[in-house]
């Protein structure tokens, strides 16, 4: 995404509306990838299948870089905002980079806690799509966070508060 800098700089949400986002297969084309080695959701965003490690086995190794903590700054700038700075000084130098980033919790969403796409001129497009559904894993996770819950719930209000005996007789009169 080519990035036009304006001073003043203009707020989180005319920057993001005035970005013009590339397709996602232009990118991976970018870094060696192909059509194949992706899992398209929509035409800006896609899931790398992991075979591709296999096929790309002979090419040397990249650099990993972790962002795992920061405290954030009074304006909000933490780990998202650090990763897409990253990504955006190491693109600007002329290197391949791809940047993975978890789909965010629902508090920033709804206003709870800061924002979650980063800001300024190093934030996700689309917002919308990153904060609410990205690729609906975070669906996954949730209904396995759930039954898990309901699990250890159960174990803790029922079964560890009855006998064996009540419980068979409660079961199998």
């Amino acid at each position: 995404m080519i990035v036009d800098i304006k001073r003043p700089v203009p707020s989180d949400i005319d920057i993001a509306q005035a970005a013009k986002m590339r397709p996602i297969i232009d990118v991976a084309q970018q870094l060696g990838l192909t059509e194949d080695d992706l899992d398209y959701y929509g035409k800006y965003k896609a899931k790398v299948h992991l075979d591709v490690l296999d096929r790309l086995a002979d090419r040397p190794n990249g650099k990993y870089i972790d962002v795992t903590a920061i405290t954030p700054t009074p304006l909000g700038e933490g780990k998202t905002v650090t990763t897409i700075g990253v990504s955006q000084g190491l693109d600007y130098i002329g290197k391949k980079v791809m940047t993975c980033i978890r789909q965010p919790s629902q508090g920033p969403t709804f206003g709870i806690k800061g924002g979650a796409a980063g800001g300024g001129y190093a934030q996700i497009v689309s917002m919308e799509d990153f904060n609410l559904h990205l690729t609906g894993d975070i669906h996954a996770v949730s209904a396995a966070h759930n039954l898990l819950s309901a699990a250890i719930d159960n174990r803790l209000t029922k079964e560890l508060r009855w006998s064996t005996n009540f419980l068979a007789k409660a079961l199998c009169p």
